[in-house]
Parts: structure tokens; C-alpha cells; sequence
């Protein structure tokens, strides 16, 4: 998982030889981690390189509407991250809007028009400390091992042409999907989805992500927070954040409540007590609100498959 974090496409030959294992041992047991849903591979467009402006959502629903709202969010191709809080009445995702038309859309008509949605609160991303792929809670390879892995710096910019967006269509069902199969669903040649997507991760326009399921890795108790910080303290308290192993999300945002994170415990017991000992000695904190996440359905890439037997 960490190989993976590192360099999502990184050939199976390589993660064998820095882990120490033949490349088949390496493919099985990747293949079996995605089987099993715990984790995937995805790809996309750099919201920065593609001049997207994000934003975290909170909505609140009647009861009988929380799993048709998020599934009807999931479906859109600039919501991610969509979880199903609390007691399945309240909803967090986030938008990448490419332009001012599609968030107005969204914020203004679509969701105030919509009879089961009760409330929504729009807080646009300021500031990044943590994001998902880069979760510390997976890290266990050496700096050397670390360094065998990671791909080169970016060189460059080179915003996303409109004739690319198959290819990072593609990839969101799946970030490791053969040359071969990356053609047929974009209808290009075997060689030019070589080049393009060489391009595209060269310039840091194409980029790919580890896709983990938290509850997959024995964390059960996946808790989103809203903290209110006091504007002195923020960067401080949002890299304290970051800096905790528990932490796969953790971003400044405009609003009441200016610094949202999402953090993975053990369980109920593991999560009172990094509240009530490391987040309560954050210095600045003066408000905190707390929301477990009772289904993801979509994170990174494509939604998410209920599980069998789910309502």
C-alpha cells in the first residue's frame, strides 16, 4: 500500500524488487487487497492544473432521503468524497468546480430545489495540510526504499486539453488499467495513450491516487470533524493535524467552522481518546463538532459498490 501510495502506476516488477518479493507475489496480493475492496488505484486531472476552485459540502436530509441524495451526488463527475454521516440524515462531499457556472448550478438551483434536502452549508478548501492518498496511517517503507519509489518532480505546467477528458475517465474506474485496455475505452491507439498519459504525469496534470478503505484496514471508526479555529492559530493547528498518523484529511476552509479533517480509529474507545488528548491540546481550538461516517459511497474515483445484502 505504501509502494502504491508513492507511485500508483509504479510496475509490479519494481514494488517486488524494493519489498523484496517476486513480481507475481506483488500482483497477487495487490490483486487481492482490490478484489476485496480494501483498496484501488485511481486517476485524474490536477483540480490546480485544470484552474478548479473546491469546495467541502455539509448537507442535511430528511430520514428517508440521506443514501438517494449521496448516490445522486456520487453520480456527478465533480462530486467526490461522499460520505453518509451520523444517522444517515446528514451528508459531506466535495465539489471541484471548473467554473463559477457549474457551482452556482449546484449550490444555488439544483440542491435548495431539492424537497429532502433540508440544509447546506458550502465552505470553499483555502488551505491544504492533508489529503487522503497521502494518509500516514499506510507508511511503513524506509526513506531508502522511499526513494527507489517515487516518481520525479513534475516539470513544468500543461493545463488538460479538452480531447484528454477520456482518458482521465478511464482511469477513474481504474488507475492501473493496461495500455490495451485504456485504448479500447478511449478509442486511441495503444502508443498514443502511452505518450499522452507520459505527457500528462510529466507536467503534473495527470495524477494518481491510493484509494483505501479505511474499515478494510481494521480502522471501524471513521469520524469526520468541523473545528472552529482561532485565526492565529490555524496554520499551527492544521499541520499539528495533518502531522497525526489518525489524519487522512485535513484542510483550512472559508466559514464558522475553519478547518475540516477526517480522522481514522480503531473504534468509539481509539477516537475518545485522540479527541480528548491530542485534538483537545491543539492551541486554538474553540469549537469542535464530530460526525462518524456509516457508508462511503464514493471516494476518489467512480462510486463505490454497496456491499451485498445492503439495503
Amino acid at each position: 500500500m505504501h509502494a502504491l501510495q508513492l507511485d500508483g502506476r509504479a510496475p509490479m516488477r519494481t514494488i517486488g524488487r524494493v519489498l523484496g518479493v517476486s513480481e507475481n507475489t506483488a500482483a497477487r496480493r495487490y490483486q487481492r487487497l482490490r478484489t476485496a475492496g480494501v483498496l484501488r488505484v485511481t486517476g485524474a486531472v490536477s483540480g490546480g492544473e485544470a484552474g478548479y476552485t473546491t469546495w467541502t459540502l455539509r448537507l442535511r436530509t430528511t430520514p428517508d432521503a440521506g443514501a438517494a441524495v449521496a448516490d445522486a451526488l456520487a453520480d456527478r463527475p465533480d462530486v467526490s468524497w461522499v460520505h453518509l454521516l451520523s444517522g444517515g440524515t446528514e451528508i459531506s462531499c466535495t465539489v471541484h468546480a471548473p467554473d463559477t457556472t457549474g457551482r452556482d448550478d449546484l449550490l444555488l438551483h439544483k440542491l435548495p430545489r431539492a424537497s429532502r434536502v433540508t440544509a447546506v452549508s458550502a465552505h470553499e478548501l483555502l488551505h491544504t495540510f492533508a489529503l487522503p492518498d497521502g494518509w500516514r496511517g499506510v507508511r511503513c517503507l524506509s526513506p531508502g526504499q522511499v526513494e527507489q519509489l517515487r516518481p520525479p518532480p513534475p516539470r513544468g505546467s500543461l493545463p488538460p486539453a479538452p480531447e484528454d477528458q477520456p482518458l482521465p475517465d478511464a482511469l477513474a474506474h481504474d488507475g492501473r488499467a493496461s495500455y490495451t485496455a485504456l485504448a479500447r475505452a478511449t478509442g486511441w491507439s495503444d502508443s498514443a495513450v502511452r505518450r499522452r498519459m507520459d505527457v500528462l504525469r510529466r507536467h503534473g496534470t495527470l495524477t494518481y491516487h491510493l484509494d483505501v478503505s479505511p474499515a478494510g484496514l481494521g480502522f471501524r471508526s471513521e469520524t469526520r470533524l468541523w473545528l472552529t479555529v482561532s485565526p492565529a492559530h490555524l496554520a499551527e493547528a492544521g499541520e499539528a493535524l495533518a502531522s497525526h498518523p489518525e489524519t487522512s484529511f485535513a484542510v483550512a476552509t472559508t466559514g464558522t467552522t475553519n478547518l475540516t479533517a477526517m480522522v481514522n480509529c480503531r473504534d468509539g474507545g481509539d477516537l475518545y481518546r485522540y479527541l480528548t488528548g491530542r485534538v483537545a491540546g491543539i492551541r486554538g481550538v474553540q469549537t469542535l463538532e464530530s460526525a462518524p461516517v456509516i457508508r462511503t459511497v464514493k471516494r476518489a474515483g467512480t462510486p463505490l459498490r454497496r456491499p451485498a445484502g445492503r439495503p
